[in-house]
């Protein structure tokens, strides 16, 4: 018998996953089909996270039933208990609630930059950018969200999602190269020039000025 069943907090599920959608969603803003399937693999990634999260420990459960008492978990269904890498290396609660912290700045930080990475873009209205953080990458908004998934993950990683998390990148990495080529055919040498002095995703140390 397990001493509390922290999970089943379904409302908990939808109202995150309509929260997080809804701020990617928001800022990504799709509008061709190809950018509506992409972002259905990160509705696909969130649901998971989240249900596992607050739904079922589904992850918990079958590393149990695989390795019973070696896991050393005296009450799986306690919410603590269902951190992935935690449970896995024996860690104690508290050490578990800073990794979920942890997990948490780093998406704070993946939000920040997509919010630079916007306010730029929509101010500029159809020119090119290249000052700001675009001086430093050239796909803020996807680092953020790189970096929002990435806290995910820190935050409470699953089995299924952390499957899901190369083909989520991929899947992104994807769509900025094909926006990269619709850009190039409009801005023609200008991007050429930006492209070659700026990197996609790992920022510069120091941005030009």
């Amino acid at each position: 018998m397990h001493e509390s069943y922290d999970y089943s907090l379904w409302i908990m599920v939808i109202f995150n996953v309509v929260l997080f959608g809804g701020f990617v969603f928001g800022f990504l803003r799709p509008k061709k089909k190809y950018e509506w399937r992409t972002l259905g693999v990160f509705a696909a990634f969130i649901v998971a996270l989240f249900t596992e999260m607050y739904g079922f420990p589904l992850t918990i459960y079958v590393l149990l039933s695989l390795f019973g008492s070696k896991l050393g978990v005296t009450d799986p269904f306690q919410h603590v208990n269902g951190h992935l890498l935690g449970t896995l290396f024996g860690a104690p609660a508290w050490l578990k609630l800073i990794i979920c912290q942890l997990g948490g700045f780093v998406m704070l930080i993946g939000l920040i930059i997509m919010g630079k990475g916007w306010r730029l873009i929509h101010a500029a209205k159809g020119e090119l950018v290249t000052t700001g953080i675009y001086a430093s990458v050239r796909h803020p908004q996807y680092l953020g969200l790189f970096l929002i998934t990435i806290g995910m993950l820190i935050q409470w990683p699953t089995i299924i999602t952390l499957v899901m998390w190369p083909i989520l990148m991929y899947a992104y990495y994807r769509l900025a190269m094909r926006e990269e080529r619709e850009v190039e055919k409009i801005f023609g040498e200008e991007y050429l020039t930006y492209r070659q002095q700026v990197p996609a995703f790992i920022p510069k140390i120091l941005a030009k000025k």
